[in-house]
């Protein structure tokens, strides 16, 4: 093996931990960037010269070193709890699924990095405007089978009209009979009374007077009274309670349902009016746990409906398994989709794209995208990132072995170079 190759292995040695160097300052750099996963320099021997015949039987000189490849390194990074809603980080395998156009480049990307927020349009973007991929729920909450474009912003609970009220209420026993019911003076005409805010079909709200009559011993009458399209009261509703008659309180027979037609309708809308359960019921029910007849104060417990107006998002919520959930204005809840994250079967071989961005390669394999937990995937925290995965004080270890080692690599340089010249001298 001549000098001169000497010099050509030490300058190998040289090329090669400059870049290792490279790859130890990109690490460092970023040891605070969201989802960064680290990088190694693996390195090879080059191909060796054979020597034969040289009297120490056949040997081989090393011509130096090469680089085999920058391997990445996929562990887990260590969670940081954000309290942002639409921050998330994966626990265990897998990557959140973006898509659009970086750098020149229109597709599907993934990353680790689960700084999200909602755009203008409603949907869920990176910090660079990609969107997160998904499964869109439609408005009854059921999920989509493909994944898509996460929209989830700017939904709206549509509204729902009341169909049944529900009193808890109790009527004095020892009440007299007043006149007949007039709707024209409703609180001079009856004993006791109660209101319920109703939902008619667009959301719209209307208040409805539930006014109590006493007719007879255990016996009494409702009128539901309400305001027509002019804004007259009306009665949009009557009907009966019957009470035991052995004096017991308990309700034993309800009749009456309300019709009541608002601004917008065509039709009128039926309103059940649930005062209890009757005892003759069925199932029988024990009477008690609606309106009671008790020789106590007329009052009122709890007034319900089961419609609500329209509402506007409020806020989301996303669980383990990636499921977003909306909260409205008008205190209903819905599923509005769930995210999707997608294995690869060599993580480590993909490419890096720049902006906390990965795409596959022939070596990495397709990507499969799923849900959170399922197929091997990872779980997600929500209100949480995961932080780089390198490791300061491995890096700055690595650091003085490579400056070391580009040390010694120079001297084998510097010593081949003073050969040289010594072997010139010769001819003087």
């Amino acid at each position: 093996m001549s000098l001169i190759s000497s010099m050509y292995t030490g300058a190998s040695g040289l090329d090669a931990n400059s870049t290792d160097l490279s790859v130890i300052g990109d690490n460092i750099a970023n040891s605070n960037t969201v989802g960064f996963k680290a990088s190694r320099a693996a390195f090879a021997d080059a191909m060796a010269e054979q020597l034969i015949g040289s009297g120490l039987g056949d040997s081989q000189i090393g011509l130096g070193v090469q680089l085999v490849t920058v391997q990445r390194i996929v562990t887990q990074g260590s969670l940081t709890t954000t309290g942002l809603a639409t921050d998330l980080a994966i626990q265990g395998n897998g990557f959140f699924a973006v898509k659009g156009s970086h750098d020149g480049q229109s597709g599907l990307f993934f990353t680790r990095n689960g700084q999200f927020t909602v755009d203008n349009g409603g949907n869920l973007i990176n910090q660079e405007g990609l969107t997160v991929q998904g499964y869109v729920a439609d408005a009854a909450g059921k999920l989509a089978t493909a994944p898509s474009d996460l929209k989830v912003g700017n939904s709206m609970s549509q509204p729902l009209a009341t169909a049944t009220i529900s009193v808890q209420a109790n009527l004095n026993s020892e009440d007299a009979v007043p006149a007949a019911f007039n709707v024209a003076n409703p609180s001079g005409t009856s004993n006791t009374s109660n209101s319920v805010t109703v939902y008619d079909p667009a959301g719209g709200a209307h208040q409805v007077d539930i006014y109590y009559s006493k007719t007879a011993a255990n016996a009494w009458a409702w009128n539901a009274v309400t305001v027509d399209t002019t804004g007259a009261p009306v009665v949009a509703g009557t009907g009966t309670l019957t009470f035991d008659p052995a004096g017991s309180g308990k309700l034993a027979a309800q009749t009456g349902t309300i019709n009541v037609t608002y601004p917008n309708m065509a039709a009128a809308q039926a309103i059940n009016v649930n005062f209890g359960d009757p005892t003759g019921g069925v199932p029988p029910g024990t009477g008690l746990l609606g309106v009671t007849q008790f020789a106590a104060p007329d009052g009122t417990a709890k007034m319900s409906q089961d419609g609500f107006s329209a509402g506007s998002l409020s806020h989301l919520s996303i669980d383990s398994e990636g499921k977003i959930e909306g909260a409205f204005t008008n205190g209903q809840t819905r599923l509005l989709g769930q995210i999707a994250t997608a294995l690869v079967p060599a993580a480590d071989k993909m490419e890096r794209v720049g902006g906390n961005l990965f795409s596959t390669t022939l070596q990495s394999g397709q990507a499969t995208l799923g849900a959170p937990s399922t197929g091997g995937r990872g779980t997600l925290a929500a209100g949480a990132l995961e932080q780089s995965n390198v490791d300061l004080a491995n890096e700055f270890v690595r650091m003085i072995s490579t400056q070391r080692a580009y040390q010694a690599n120079g001297k084998t340089v510097t010593t081949a170079d003073s050969l040289l010249v010594e072997l010139m001298n010769i001819k003087r």
